[in-house]
C-alpha cells in the first residue's frame, strides 16, 4: 500500500512541475526532467525501504540536483584548467 502511496506522490510532484514549469526551472535549473524524476522516485522508495516517510525532505531534493548538476560543473573545472593567466 506505501508503494501506491509513494507513486501517487511523484506522480503529483510531476503533475505540479509540468503546471508549473518556472518553479522546476527555480528549482531544478536546466537539468532533465526525467532524470530529476528518476531520482526522486528512487529515493522515495529508499525512504520507504528504509523505513522512513516516502515524502523527500528539502535536503534530499538538493541532493538530488547537486548530483545532477556535477557532471556540468565538473566540464566547466574542465575548461577552467586550460586558461593560462599572464600578465
Amino acid at each position: 500500500m506505501k508503494n501506491i502511496d509513494c507513486e501517487i506522490y511523484i506522480s503529483q510532484m510531476i503533475t505540479f512541475f509540468e503546471n508549473n514549469p518556472g518553479d522546476f526551472m527555480d528549482l531544478v535549473g536546466d537539468v532533465q526532467k526525467e532524470d530529476f524524476y528518476q531520482k526522486i522516485r528512487e529515493q522515495s522508495l529508499k525512504n520507504l525501504e528504509e523505513g522512513n516517510d516516502y515524502v523527500l525532505t528539502k535536503q534530499q531534493i538538493i541532493d538530488i540536483v547537486v548530483e545532477l548538476k556535477v557532471p556540468e560543473l565538473n566540464d566547466r573545472l574542465k575548461i577552467e584548467k586550460h586558461i593560462f593567466k599572464t600578465k
